[in-house]
């Protein structure tokens, strides 16, 4: 168990990574849904928030790290150190400069540390960054602007006007960020 960490037996189904399994009749349901998550005999940790953190969460393939400024972290340089499991179940730590972030080719545990850096605002439980993020390993990267205005098209084609109106929102702070480099 790591510090600040919980470990729990707990595997929602709803983060299986689309893979499939086969069961037996005699298999008792918490080996099934284990197996189903793919992650028999492990537990998820957990790390609880706390004053000192930017951040802390994961996403839905098992990925869980928390976010703090670097020791040596300044105004010109700021640097932040993330910490946690990555989806393999594999312990990390990675310093990320803050300044070197491109929403264009970033990885899902640099975007969360620009996000916290910049302070940009989650509202009525969304997340500021884009749908289609949430299968991304520790190391993937991917192109942010384009998921955020992917997610702006999808939302105004259902006429969900309000999510869209947030995730430009969203995007017009990354896309500011970009500018001021």
């Amino acid at each position: 168990m790591a510090i600040n960490g919980i470990s729990s037996g707990y595997y929602p189904t709803g983060y299986a990574n689309n893979k499939t399994t086969k069961t037996t009749s005699g298999a008792g349901i918490s080996n099934q849904i284990n197996s189903i998550a793919g992650n028999a005999g492990k537990g998820h940790i957990v790390y609880m928030k706390t004053d000192d953190m930017l951040y802390s969460g994961g996403n839905g393939t098992g990925l869980s790290f928390y976010l703090k400024y670097a020791e040596d972290s300044t105004e010109d340089d700021p640097t932040v150190v993330a910490k946690g499991i990555d989806e393999n179940g594999n312990d990390f730590e990675k310093t990320i400069h803050i300044n070197k972030i491109n929403p264009k080719c970033a990885t899902y545990v640099e975007m969360r540390a620009l996000e916290a850096h910049l302070g940009v605002a989650k509202r009525n439980g969304y997340s500021s960054l884009p749908m289609g993020d949430g299968e991304m390993g520790l190391n993937d990267r991917g192109n942010y602007m384009d998921m955020f205005e992917k997610s702006v098209s999808d939302l105004t084609k259902l006429q969900a006007h309000q999510a869209a109106a947030y995730y430009r929102y969203s995007m017009r702070a990354y896309w500011d960020f970009m500018s001021s480099k």
